[in-house]
């Protein structure tokens, strides 16, 4: 698992269609645990929406593959 700080600006692109989602904004993380617990990416789309309507939170669970630029998932 990667630092927070290292997901910033990479882009995120979903594995199941090849569309791309952006680039993540913001983490959602654990304190308890100090373990990243899902990406954030502002998007118009509705999946896994919380909070504000335009973010997509995608859970640590569906990153399939973090590289130097991209971020695959699937969702």
């Amino acid at each position: 698992m990667g630092r927070a700080l290292t997901f910033k600006q990479k882009e995120v692109v979903n594995l199941s269609d090849g569309k791309r989602l952006g680039y993540v904004q913001d983490v959602e993380a654990n304190f308890e645990t100090g373990e990243i617990t899902a990406i954030i990416v502002p998007s118009t789309t509705k999946f896994f929406s919380v909070g504000n309507k335009n973010d997509i939170v995608i859970p640590w669970n569906k990153i399939k593959r973090i590289g130097e630029d991209i971020i695959l998932v699937e969702i």
